[in-house]
C-alpha cells in the first residue's frame, strides 16, 4: 500500500475496506476460515506449538499483518496456497475471516507459488518439507517446459543458494517410506545414512526401520552404504539387513579407570592427583589395620599379652 493511500478519507474506512484496496493489481479481500482449504498436497506441516502459540497471540491482537494467497476451487471456496499457519492462528484466535489475495493460476503456476511462499516465509523448516517443496518445484518447472533436471535445480540453485548435489540429495530423501523419513525429521537418523537408504526398495526400507525399531539404533553412514551395495549386488534380504545393522549397536560404556571412578567421593574442585593422593593414604591405612588383625597372639599362664 503506497503513502497516498494511508491519508485522507483511508482513515475513516472501515476495516473490511481497508482490506479491499487494491494492491500492486491484485485485491486483498477478507475470506471466512470456512472457505479456506489447504491444497490436496502440502508439504509444510502446520502444528501448534509454541511458535504457534505466538502467532496466535499476535494474530487476535494485531490482525494478519500479511495476506494469504489462495485460488477459486472448482468445487467452491479457495485453495489456500500460502498462508495455511496463518489460518490456523486466526482459528485458534477466533476471528471468522482472514485477508487473502485470490489469483486465478493453473497447476503449475500454484505449485510454485506454495513452494516459493513458504521457503521465504518459513524460517524453520523440517528435512520432510524441505524436501518435498523441491521435488515439487522441481516437477512443476518441468511441466511449464523446463525440461532438463539440471536446469530446474539450477533455479533452486539460485532462489535458496544450495548447491545442486545438496539439492538433489534433499530431493532422495522423499524416496523414503515414512517411517524413516519421520526419524530423520526427528534427528534419530542421520541425513547422509538417509539418503543412502533411499536406494532400498520400500520393502527394504520397511525391514530396516523395523530393525532400528528392535535394536534401539542408529545406523552410521558406514551401515547405510553397506546395506546398498549388498542390494546392488542382489545379496540383501532380511537376515543380512538384520546383520549388518545389529552391528550398529554400541557396546555398553566401559567402567572409567584410576580416580575417576571415585570422582563422586569428592569435592568438584579436587584434581585426579589430589583424589589419588587421598586414595592412596586411604589404602595404606587399611592395609596397617589389615595387618594389625592378622598378627600372631603370644599369652603366658598369669595373663594375656599381645605383641605386634
Amino acid at each position: 500500500m503506497s503513502k497516498s493511500q494511508t491519508t485522507g478519507n483511508l482513515a475513516l474506512t472501515s476495516y473490511t475496506d481497508i482490506f479491499n484496496v487494491w494492491s500492486g493489481g491484485e485485491q486483498i479481500t477478507l475470506i471466512p476460515i470456512s472457505e479456506l482449504h489447504a491444497p490436496e498436497f502440502h508439504p509444510f506441516e502446520v502444528r501448534d506449538d509454541a511458535e504457534m502459540d505466538a502467532l496466535v497471540a499476535s494474530v487476535a491482537q494485531y490482525g494478519v499483518r500479511e495476506p494469504g494467497l489462495a485460488r477459486p476451487r472448482a468445487e467452491g471456496g479457495y485453495e489456500l496456497l500460502a498462508g495455511n499457519r496463518r489460518r490456523r492462528a486466526c482459528e485458534l484466535a477466533g476471528l471468522p475471516t482472514m485477508p487473502v489475495i485470490v489469483r486465478e493460476m493453473n497447476d503449475d503456476d500454484a505449485a510454485i507459488a506454495m513452494v516459493d511462499s513458504n521457503l521465504q516465509q518459513r524460517e524453520k523448516l523440517l528435512f520432510s518439507e524441505r524436501a518435498w517443496a523441491y521435488r515439487v518445484k522441481m516437477e512443476a518447472l518441468a511441466h511449464k517446459g523446463v525440461k532438463a533436471e539440471a536446469h530446474s535445480a539450477d533455479v533452486l540453485t539460485e532462489q535458496t543458494g544450495a548447491s545442486r548435489s545438496q539439492i538433489f540429495r534433499l530431493i532422495r530423501l522423499t524416496e523414503l517410506v515414512p517411517v524413516l523419513l519421520d526419524r530423520v525429521d526427528a534427528h534419530k537418523l542421520a541425513f547422509n545414512p538417509a539418503v543412502e537408504l533411499s536406494y532400498l526398495s520400500r520393502t527394504e526400507q520397511t525391514a530396516v526401520a523395523a530393525a532400528i525399531e528392535r535394536l534401539e539404533i542408529k545406523p552410521s553412514l558406514s551401515q547405510a552404504v553397506r546395506l546398498k551395495k549388498l542390494k546392488q549386488e542382489g545379496k540383501l534380504t532380511v537376515a543380512v539387513i538384520d546383520t549388518v545393522l545389529a552391528e550398529a549397536k554400541k557396546p555398553p560404556k566401559s567402567e572409567p579407570s584410576g580416580a575417576a571412578r571415585f570422582r563422586r567421593y569428592f569435592p568438584p574442585e579436587y584434581s585426579s592427583k589430589q583424589m589419588e593422593t587421598v586414595i592412596a593414604g586411604l589404602l595404606r591405612e587399611w592395609q596397617f589395620e589389615q595387618k594389625v588383625a592378622t598378627a600372631p597372639r603370644r599369652t603366658t599362664h598369669q595373663n594375656v599379652e599381645v605383641r605386634i
